[in-house]
């Protein structure tokens, strides 16, 4: 079985899409999506500086118009699963036909606006726990009023909250674990993001989704969903619920899932998987960045593309 997994917020680097403008089409989509998006994801995508595009607004939209320009090259129907991670669910659910290309880059517009616009309201922030015993690091975590964001696996869970509570938790950390600050905007994934969740799914409510054509994980669970509302309703919910990749990862084994390919910006998501589903029946991995990795990516559809 063979898993295409679409990156979150964070996996962007300057002009990481350069290399697609040589495919016959990337220049006429992009502009596309622009509008919809309401950002110039050329630009983003080719000449934007990192602090540009760390930019929640700007980001979002455009990590699933990467996900899904590089997934065009790709013949999906070998494709059994996919999945995302935060905003990349939005590509992962257009791969899996819940979503329009269309709707996920409108959705993606709309919602990295309004988390953008939650996090000005008050100073909040997260925070990477490394290590330690994950019931310590999250007893920790709540013992400081922050929420625990993301629980990536691996070693990993991500705290966000107010910044006097992530200045506290930096101080005064659970045993065996290192705390490492996040650039970001603020704490993504918490109640704090309460008014974007209401905004995206105003907008949410004029779209139809399809029931998905493959398996789709979804972040609050790491269930397989396959209902198309139900997916959406969850798609809206995630966006002040803990991402729960820990849990996507653990579907990603129990289904047996022998290999992996990353959308771009791709290397995230597959170290994870690298670190969490190692040993015997470890999954073969392709990290798919520029259009030079395509035929590796083709090769791997092809060789275990459709199996379950």
């Amino acid at each position: 079985m063979l898993a295409v997994l679409s990156p979150g917020q964070g996996s962007q680097k300057p002009g990481f899409l350069t290399p697609w403008l040589d495919l016959t089409g990337t220049e006429a989509r992009l502009r596309e999506w622009s509008a919809l998006a309401g950002v110039d994801l050329m630009h983003l995508g080719t000449a934007a500086d990192a602090d540009e595009i760390k930019d929640t607004a700007r980001t979002q939209p455009l990590l699933v118009a990467a996900a899904l320009l590089a997934a065009e090259h790709l013949p999906l129907d070998g494709v059994t699963l996919t999945a995302g991670h935060s905003v990349g669910e939005l590509g992962a659910a257009a791969l899996a036909g819940v979503l329009t290309a269309e709707a996920a880059i409108t959705l993606a517009g709309v919602r990295g606006r309004e988390m953008a616009a939650a996090c000005a309201l008050e100073p909040t922030g997260m925070a990477a726990m490394l290590g330690g015993d994950p019931d310590e690091v999250l007893a920790a975590i709540e013992a400081h009023g922050l929420y625990p964001a993301n629980r990536n696996g691996a070693g990993q869970i991500v705290a966000a909250g107010a910044l006097d509570g992530l200045d506290k938790l930096a101080a005064e950390p659970s045993a065996r674990t290192r705390v490492i600050r996040l650039q970001v905007a603020g704490a993504f994934h918490t109640p704090y993001m309460a008014p974007a969740e209401t905004a995206l799914a105003a907008v949410a409510a004029g779209i139809t989704p399809a029931d998905p054509a493959r398996t789709l994980l979804s972040n609050l669970d790491g269930t397989a969903v396959d209902n198309g509302p139900e997916m959406v309703r969850r798609l809206v919910r995630q966006v002040t619920a803990p991402v729960r990749w820990d849990l996507c990862m653990r579907t990603l084994a129990d289904l047996g899932v022998t290999g992996v390919i990353e959308l771009p910006p791709a290397g995230t998501l597959a170290g994870l998987v690298k670190r969490d589903l190692k040993g015997e029946g470890a999954p073969e991995i392709v990290t798919l960045n520029t259009p030079d990795d395509l035929p590796a990516a083709r090769d791997l559809i092809a060789r275990i593309g459709g199996r379950s």
